[in-house]
């Protein structure tokens, strides 16, 4: 379903490049060889898969649960901007202590700020869809408040919000033309998996996602999972963060994240909220992003046009009992469920 989803995406697009006077073929080709025409662009394109993949491993671990976490992009912003703090700040440690150190803090950022619609869920029954969304654009001024304030990179000549460049020994590098973060987010994927299917938490995780009053009545502690799922949740969204400001952009500056946790709502769909489901919807979304700069070049195709696909996608997947009405295809396999509902736990 989702590769049919993808299909007619790329046909709609298809469409839309020709109304603007665009040669899909051309565009389509450039968009292929800005994301996968050299070594530099496939690096740009894991570059560019790996916060996406940990926002959707995030958006995805949380589904498990019967959880809908679209805070994603505040937990990573907090992820993003600790890192830095800790990357610029702390001086004199060896870059195997100081790289893991602030890629930690990161994660701890994002986790912590995650547990906070986790309890007002649990004790209040505050729906975590409507919480998540308003601490979104907490953490958004929040952060925009740290890079403009105290943690603003004073060197002369700036006048921008940012924060001062992290110290080399904080860089996640590239080994081979390939990003380390990359490796990191493989790991991690398959560490999901593991949590998910061969532990006894990942069990009353999965539990509490198919029926919450079931799992209470075997005994399983459901606020406690509940609490314990959007931590891990927002752990992986803080190191999604974490790299792109150690692995990419080399600082924290508001803007530079913009939209990569609501984009793991995209890679979480798209991988049917499988952990392994996210590394080819992370890699495709990626090299979108990846390949829009040189489809623009050599075709004149406006850049967001790879936006307007990548909502389509996300349109079709969502939407796909029509596409199958509309294809008469019939799919066996678990549909994504959203929200376990707007009660307590």
């Amino acid at each position: 379903m989702q590769l049919v989803a993808v299909l007619l995406a790329v046909l709609i697009g298809v469409v839309i490049l020709l109304i603007s006077g665009t040669n899909p073929l051309v565009a389509y080709g450039a968009l292929l060889k800005g994301s996968f025409g050299s070594l530099t662009a496939f690096g740009r394109t894991l570059e560019k898969a790996t916060p996406l993949m940990f926002s959707g491993l995030a958006v995805a671990f949380a589904f498990k649960a019967g959880l809908f976490n679209i805070g994603a992009q505040g937990q990573l912003l907090f992820g993003a901007i600790v890192a830095a703090a800790v990357g610029f700040g702390v001086q004199g440690l060896p870059a195997y202590i100081h790289a893991p150190l602030a890629l930690l803090c990161g994660a701890a950022a994002g986790g912590l700020y995650a547990a906070i619609p986790g309890v007002l869920k649990t004790s209040r029954g505050a729906h975590e869809v409507i919480t998540t969304i308003m601490l979104n654009y907490i953490a958004i001024n929040i952060t925009d408040y740290l890079a403009d304030g105290p943690w603003k990179d004073m060197s002369p000549g700036n006048i921008v919000a940012r924060t001062p460049k992290i110290l080399d020994s904080a860089v996640i590098p590239s080994i081979g033309g390939i990003p380390l973060g990359f490796v990191i987010a493989i790991l991690a994927a398959v560490g999901v998996w593991w949590l998910l299917w061969k532990t006894t938490i990942g069990f009353e995780i999965r539990t509490v996602g198919l029926n919450p009053h079931g799992a209470r009545y075997s005994g399983v502690k459901v606020a406690r999972t509940v609490i314990l799922t959007i931590v891990i949740s927002g752990l992986l969204a803080g190191i999604g963060g974490a790299i792109e400001t150690q692995g990419v952009v080399g600082r924290y500056q508001p803007g530079f994240n913009a939209g990569l946790g609501f984009d793991g709502i995209t890679i979480a769909m798209l991988g049917k909220t499988h952990p392994f489901g996210t590394i080819p919807a992370a890699l495709l979304v990626g090299a979108m992003k990846a390949g829009a700069s040189e489809m623009q070049f050599a075709s004149g195709a406006a850049k967001e046009i790879t936006d307007v696909i990548q909502a389509l996608i996300l349109f079709f997947v969502a939407a796909d009992v029509i596409v199958r009405s509309l294809l008469r295809i019939r799919v066996k396999g678990e549909d994504v469920k959203l929200s376990s509902g707007w009660g307590k736990q």
